[in-house]
């Protein structure tokens, strides 16, 4: 019998309907090639070669939705070694493409290259990529977009439309030889001479011609802006002169809406906020990047200038800019009052599941040290560690010892608390021996184990603030304060109801912050101070987490390409 050309039109109609439909579109792999190349760049008014990708400073920007699969071939076409870290993608099952060299990989050498290969599982906002090895990611580095699943919106209004602001910081030096020198030396770097946003810095005082970024906007229109914080150093505050700023999500996850007029954005933090495009349409209008720090030491205080201005409409001549209000730098009130505000969104789509139990818990002090060196040039070394061990990076990669069951790489007795209680946060008397033990040490989690940590920061040789990155997981920051933490008292206070979820997070000068996670996630993962200089002297751990039952619950086998050390 034939059927109908009318009657097949109409089935084939709904069936090309039936699989674009959100409910049946699958998720989709997405390719990216990064070639890792030396560029010529000029910034401040001088030119040097740094280390790019596809030559971008900024690097490209990755976008995927949640679900994706993404495959990345990153080719090594420098004399450095190389590795890429994709910061806060939970890397589920995949430590291998987790990117921190010698943690979860080999570097990969010159002239060689690696496929990293993950899924976006359960993710969605705005993350980033950054070099995992010496200095490198002073350059390398970039957005990650995850847009919700088709079909699935936002749970605040579409904006208009969505712009990345990626913040850093640029030394006219080479940045290597730099860190090498103070290595060497025993000595802290000095700062960089600029921040960019965007790549640029906008006009200094030592070169008036540097460009800035600019920011062209629609009156009435809301913007999302995506903002990253890539200084290697520096907490950052960012700031649009005449423009309230509503932050929605901080380290890709929604939070509840928060209305400010200055954001506080630490090394390794993302925080999206809208923008609505509602001030006077005849000005421009600053947007400011500029530092915060409140504890007595030197720090680039060059602030980094771009500029919003609206499509359509004539600036006269004779306005100039309207400015930002700057806070100062050691801002503790504004930065305190941004950090407190922020809320998990824990709505019925987007729940906050907060550990109330906890198998395991943890006391972490986080500080400075000094270790003898006769070679240095005050007779010793600056160093960090945590609960007095400064960690030692080993040649053979940590998950790689694991997985194959390598003896004398690593131990796992890491110390769940300090062996030496003291007073943490009171002014160390100079007679107190500063040194600290180094060595490779882990703590071993099982798998789903519920986890607590205390991160106590202490005032031995100086107090400041240490943004604290956990690769692998999401946690939630139950409770922070000032002085040393009271297990008595201060659990009381807990918020286990709507915390602010991140993958990193800070831990201020002269107190501490507790952090709940679970670790469903077998592998062997970095945890470390975001604040480059402090990663080098040593504040870094890892935490090694055993395979659970059936192998939805097992790392992962290594990919053949994987590089060897």
């Amino acid at each position: 019998m034939e059927i109908p050309r009318r009657f097949c039109v109409c089935i084939l109609t709904l069936f090309v309907i039936f699989l674009l439909s959100p409910t049946t579109v699958h998720s989709i792999i997405r390719h990216y090639k990064f070639n890792v190349v030396m560029t010529n760049t000029t910034k401040l008014c001088s030119s040097k070669p740094i280390v790019t990708v596809n030559g971008q400073f900024p690097g490209p920007t990755i976008v995927a939705r949640e679900d994706d699969t993404v495959l990345i071939k990153v080719v090594n076409h420098v004399k450095y070694n190389v590795s890429i870290h994709w910061h806060g993608v939970r890397q589920l099952r995949t430590g291998w493409a987790d990117g921190p060299a010698y943690i979860t990989q080999c570097p990969i050498q010159p002239r060689q290259n690696y496929l990293y290969n993950f899924t976006l599982t359960g993710q969605r906002g705005t993350l980033w990529w950054h070099a995992h090895i010496l200095w490198l990611r002073a350059t390398v580095h970039g957005a990650i977009v995850i847009l919700p699943k088709l079909g699935v919106p936002y749970p605040f209004p579409k904006p208009y439309k969505e712009k990345t602001i990626v913040l850093a910081e640029w030394w006219k030096s080479d940045v290597e030889q730099l860190i090498n020198e103070a290595t060497k030396n025993g000595t802290a770097p000095n700062a960089s001479d600029a921040h960019t946003i965007n790549g640029h810095s906008g006009p200094i005082s030592n070169c008036p011609s540097q460009s800035g970024y600019g920011l062209p906007v629609r009156p009435g229109k809301t913007y999302m802006l995506r903002i990253i914080n890539a200084a290697l150093n520096e907490e950052l505050f960012f700031k649009i002169a005449g423009h309230k700023l509503t932050v929605v999500e901080v380290d890709a996850v929604y939070t509840k809406p928060y209305k400010t007029d200055t954001v506080l954005i630490a090394p390794g933090q993302t925080t999206n906020v809208l923008l609505t495009a509602n001030a006077n349409t005849g000005s421009k209008y600053m947007v400011a990047a500029t530092t915060f720090m409140d504890a007595p030491i030197s720090f680039d205080n060059v602030t980094a200038t771009a500029t919003l201005h609206y499509i359509g409409h004539t600036v006269s001549s004779s306005k100039k800019t309207v400015l930002a209000s700057l806070p100062q730098p050691n801002a503790t009130l504004v930065a305190s009052k941004f950090i407190k505000s922020l809320r998990s969104l824990n709505s019925r789509e987007y729940p906050a599941k907060v550990p109330t139990t906890v198998d395991h818990s943890l006391f972490f002090t986080v500080g400075l040290g000094a270790n003898p060196c006769p070679s240095c040039n005050n007779g010793f070394r600056l160093v960090a560690g945590i609960n007095n061990v400064t960690f030692t990076m080993p040649e053979t990669a940590l998950l790689q010892a694991h997985y194959f069951n390598i003896s004398h790489v690593f131990t796992d007795d890491f110390p769940a608390k300090p062996s030496n209680p003291f007073n943490y946060t009171a002014p160390v008397d100079q007679s107190v021996n500063a040194a600290t033990m180094t060595g490779t040490k882990l703590y071993r989690l099982p798998y789903n184990a519920t986890v607590q940590i205390i991160l106590q920061n202490t005032a031995m040789i100086l107090s400041e603030n240490h943004p604290f990155h956990l690769h692998g997981f999401n946690f939630f920051e139950v409770g922070r304060g000032l002085g040393n933490f009271n297990p008595e008292k201060d659990p009381k206070r807990f918020n286990l109801v709507d915390p602010v979820e991140r993958n990193t997070v800070g831990v201020p000068a002269g107190g501490w912050t507790a952090i709940r996670f679970i670790a469903d996630n077998p592998g062997v993962w970095f945890m470390h101070c975001h604040l480059e200089i402090h990663t080098t002297w040593g504040l870094k751990m890892a935490f090694v987490v055993d395979n659970g039952h059936g192998p939805d619950q097992s790392l992962l086998p290594p990919p053949a390409d994987l590089p060897k050390c």
